[in-house]
């Protein structure tokens, strides 16, 4: 769930990204807080991270980089 309001371009793949990205970055927060306090372990933090940007780069690939290529193909 998004946690500011989405003030960009309103184009459906846009604010699902946003909202991908807020919760991507609420995230990487939470992790970098656990592992300070010293509950997680660093490298158990990093591979964390590692897979959360790995679904937020799928994301962006399938919301945004094919939605323009769509429009694209079908402008003349």
């Amino acid at each position: 769930m998004p946690y500011a309001t989405y003030r960009g371009e309103f184009v459906p793949e846009h604010l699902l990204f946003n909202a991908n990205l807020q919760e991507f970055a609420q995230r990487v927060s939470l992790l970098c807080n656990l592992e300070t306090s010293g509950k997680v372990s660093p490298e158990d933090t990093y591979q964390q991270i590692k897979q959360l940007w790995k679904d937020l780069k799928s994301s962006k690939k399938s919301l945004l980089d094919e939605a323009e290529q769509r429009r694209s193909d079908d402008s003349p």
